[in-house]
């Protein structure tokens, strides 16, 4: 087996076509075809079959699939001992994160970063929905993503490191009746509306969540992902938002207030997910340990009030 096969069906694992890899390794998928097929030949059992016009990996080729990481694992180890004495620290490393993440962090990341001695930081932001979030670490080296509490775990494929638990707040207006309340019960929020995410997004279901613990279904009326637009919304209609206490910026809405649920189990884990490899890179670790100690300060920061 040659690294070259391994890493065409792992990334066909990860990527889910021969075209779609074929883009990713700047090859045709002709040559990704012939790279699967060479590999098939030293194993016993089939590695792919064909599901309608697209190439799908058994549980023998996903099984190699996941074996390969381990070998990208070790050839990055490899490669970053040499490094690893000389210290380098220099280097490219890409950030994706989701729009609250990447208001909060990236440009604090970028303000500590800047130093020659320091990596050299790409940033994008995505609006994902959850499930989506892992395929991102075949383009990104480090990927801020979100899950809500009871939510599925991380897929083993990828590398997830804890950045902080967040709470989920309502936002109101400051003459609204519950604002004077210093937490809120589920059964407050009964007869309010609500300015909510697009469906198939976490904080839909949280919002599902709470209406179901005060004994009522939630009556949304905005559909919004972009929490600095649902704030707007909320000043202008007097409706609700569930937002998450660390990430949320409303010094643009000096008329908002948020306050928190009487569950404070009711929350989101921010996580970093990477390929396993990727974290093998010291430059990476270095933008890995600033985003934890911005984080951190966000946990920290006195609450807006």
């Amino acid at each position: 087996m040659e690294l070259g096969q391994l890493r065409a069906l792992r990334e066909l694992a990860d990527r889910g076509s021969l075209a779609a890899v074929a883009a990713a390794l700047h090859v045709t998928p002709s040559s990704v075809s012939q790279q699967i097929s060479a590999l098939q030949r030293h194993s016993l059992a089939p590695l792919t079959f064909k599901d309608g016009r697209r190439t799908a990996l058994t549980d023998a080729g996903r099984a190699l699939a996941a074996a390969a990481i381990e070998v990208e694992v070790a050839l990055q180890r490899a490669e970053q001992a040499v490094a690893g004495f000389q210290s380098d620290r220099s280097g490219a490393v890409s950030v994706a994160a989701f729009h609250s993440a990447g208001l909060a962090i990236f440009g604090p990341l970028i303000t500590a970063l800047d130093d020659p001695r320091q990596p050299d930081v790409r940033l994008t932001d995505f609006d994902v929905a959850q499930h989506s979030f892992p395929a991102l670490t075949a383009d990104h080296d480090l990927v801020l993503a979100h899950r809500l509490v009871g939510s599925p775990p991380w897929p083993a494929t990828v590398s997830a490191e804890p950045v902080l638990f967040e709470p989920l707040d309502i936002a109101m207006r400051r003459d609204h009746q519950l604002a004077s309340k210093s937490s809120i019960e589920p059964a407050d929020l009964h007869g309010e509306t609500w300015v909510t995410v697009q469906e198939g997004f976490p904080l839909e279901q949280a919002i599902t969540v709470i209406a179901g613990i005060g004994g009522n279904e939630a009556r949304v009326l905005h559909r919004i992902n972009e929490f600095s637009v649902a704030a707007a919304v909320v000043a202008a209609s007097g409706c609700i938002a569930l937002m998450p206490r660390f990430t949320t910026d409303l010094r643009h809405h000096p008329e908002l207030i948020l306050r928190p649920l009487s569950r404070p189990e009711l929350g989101r884990y921010i996580d970093c997910l990477a390929r396993p490899e990727t974290l093998e890179r010291i430059n990476v670790k270095t933008v890995l340990a600033h985003i934890s100690t911005i984080a951190k300060g966000l946990i920290e920061r006195p609450p807006a009030d």
